[in-house]
């Protein structure tokens, strides 16, 4: 691709890159991008991870046996020194969090205090992905309640708090990324897409969850509206009785989806978000089959 010239292809880059950072056999950013190489990076959801190094290693080495490349944390709380201990000793990653108060220090809160609290605690999920060597931040940026927390104001007060923690994500070359949610914003996929391109920075990005759009739409139809805006997945089925199920057991044509992102030419992480398929085997069998992944020996 080359020196990238736009936010757009400057998220591809680091996108492709990060991945090429932590996959075994990739020798650069291109080689993560040609087919013969695996597309994508398979995570879970971790939490605050453990308690100690010793509890974080065995959960790495138990999801690494289980054939995923990697795990996602939530944050801030993380033990730093443990996790950055378990990470070197494993050499199983952290590839990032997920910011575990956005729901509750909403970036669109009425109240201005609460709205500072939400930033500081962005600010400092930033800072310790840093530390344990991820990549991203994924940020729920409002939930639209009533008069006073509108869809307006959702993008108006979270657009300004988001744009004060820019310069952290660029001090520490972390990207905050936007979820698509059940929180009665941005429910199409140009919504999203203008939201983004709205706050306008190279910083900023979508973590696009197949199974959450399931509600509104076709996956794959959002997948391509948004393009190389989309940083990160999040795995997860819906529609089996109007609820999140197994991997394959609900609505989502995973060969749509698996086509769609081919031709954005994603390459990254794609993390499993539930417990609906009953082992870690299970998911890790599942993830491989529906996104076609050739694991590595």
């Amino acid at each position: 691709m080359g020196i990238p010239t736009t936010r757009r292809d400057f998220l591809k880059v680091t996108a492709i890159t990060g991945a090429a950072l932590w996959l075994p056999g990739f020798a650069s950013a291109q080689d993560a991008a040609q087919p013969s190489k695996r597309r994508f990076l398979k995570a879970d959801k971790g939490g605050l991870l453990g308690r100690d190094e010793e509890e974080i290693a065995a959960r790495l080495l138990r999801y690494q046996a289980a054939g995923f490349d990697g795990l996602e944390a939530d944050a801030p709380g993380l033990n730093i020194d443990a996790v950055n201990a378990a990470v070197k000793k494993t050499g199983v990653p952290v590839h990032g969090v997920v910011d575990n108060v956005h729901w509750q220090k909403r970036l669109s809160d009425p109240d201005p205090a609460v709205r500072q609290e939400g930033l500081q605690a962005l600010i400092q999920a930033i800072e310790e992905c840093k530390q344990i060597g991820g990549t991203t931040v994924l940020l729920v940026p409002g939930r639209v309640t009533g008069p006073e927390e509108t869809h307006e104001d959702v993008w108006k007060r979270s657009i300004v708090e988001i744009r004060k923690a820019l310069p952290t994500a660029e001090k520490n070359q972390i990207k905050i990324l936007i979820e698509n949610v059940w929180n009665g914003f941005c429910e199409t996929p140009e919504e999203y897409r203008d939201y983004i391109d709205e706050i306008d920075s190279e910083w900023v990005g979508a973590y696009f969850d197949i199974g959450n759009v399931r509600k509104f739409g076709k996956p794959e139809d959002w997948i391509r509206i948004l393009g190389n805006r989309i940083v990160k997945l999040d795995v997860k089925d819906w529609g089996q009785e109007n609820s999140f199920c197994k991997l394959g057991e609900g609505d989502v044509d995973w060969d749509a989806v698996h086509e769609a992102l081919i031709e954005i030419d994603y390459s990254g992480w794609a993390t499993r978000e539930g417990k609906e398929d009953g082992s870690i085997e299970e998911t890790s069998r599942l993830m491989n089959e529906l996104l076609n992944i050739q694991q590595m020996s």
